[in-house]
C-alpha cells in the first residue's frame, strides 16, 4: 500500500541539489520560472483559487490541483473557483469573450484516488472570477482592484444549465449571480448557500 502523500507547504528557500551536493537553483527560483505568467490561463485560475481562499481565511495550506472541488470554507462549504478573462498572453486581434467552465465532473477524492460515480458539479457553490482588465501595459492579476467575482450557488447553477459545459457571463448575470466585493466574500458564501437568491 502507499497511502495518499500529504504535501508539505514550502517556503522558497529549499534548494534544488545535485547528485554531487551542488546547489543549482532553489525552489522561489523554479517558482518563479514556471508560474510567473499569471495572464494565462491555468495560473491565473490557479492565482483566483488562491486569491478566494485569502479572503476566506484558509490560504495557509497546500492547494489540492485535482480534488472534487477547490476550496472548503471553515463552515465546510465545498467552492468552485472559475476564471475568465478579456487579455490573454497571446496576440488577441479583439478582447476576449469571458466563458467560464461549468461541466458536471466525476469528482475525484485525492486521499482515497477513487472517482464518484455519480458525473455532478461537486461544490455547493460557485465564485467566477473575472479579470476585467483591459490595458495590456498596466494588467496585473495581483492587483484585486483588476478583478470582479460573481457567486451563484450550484444549485441555481443546475436548475438554469442543466449539463451545459460551459457558461457566458451575461448568462450567469441573468441567472442570477451576484456580483460581491472581495471583502464581502467570505460572509455572502453562507448566505446565499443557506437562503439561495
Amino acid at each position: 500500500m502507499y497511502p495518499a502523500i500529504e504535501p508539505n507547504r514550502m517556503t522558497g528557500n529549499e534548494p534544488v541539489v545535485t547528485p554531487s551536493g551542488e546547489i543549482i537553483g532553489c525552489l522561489a527560483g523554479f517558482w518563479q520560472w514556471a508560474y510567473s505568467d499569471l495572464v494565462g490561463n491555468a495560473e491565473r485560475g490557479a492565482l483566483a483559487e488562491y486569491i478566494v481562499a485569502c479572503a476566506l481565511d484558509i490560504a495557509d495550506g497546500v492547494r489540492i490541483a485535482w480534488d472534487k472541488y477547490d476550496l472548503l470554507t471553515r463552515e465546510g462549504i465545498s467552492v468552485e473557483v472559475k476564471t475568465s478573462g478579456y487579455l490573454q498572453t497571446w496576440e488577441q486581434k479583439d478582447l476576449s469573450k469571458p466563458v467560464f467552465g461549468i461541466q458536471p465532473t466525476y469528482g475525484w477524492d485525492s486521499k482515497s484516488n477513487e472517482y464518484t460515480t455519480e458525473q455532478k458539479r461537486q461544490s455547493d457553490i460557485y465564485i467566477f472570477c473575472l479579470h476585467k482588465h483591459t490595458d495590456q501595459t498596466t494588467i496585473n492579476p495581483l492587483l484585486i482592484s483588476q478583478w470582479d467575482f460573481y457567486l451563484l450557488p450550484t444549485t441555481v447553477i443546475n436548475k438554469k444549465f442543466k449539463s451545459q459545459k460551459t457558461v457566458t457571463l451575461s448568462s450567469l448575470i441573468k441567472a442570477g449571480a451576484q456580483k460581491c466585493d472581495y471583502q464581502d466574500i467570505k460572509h455572502m458564501i453562507p448566505r446565499l448557500c443557506n437562503n439561495g437568491i
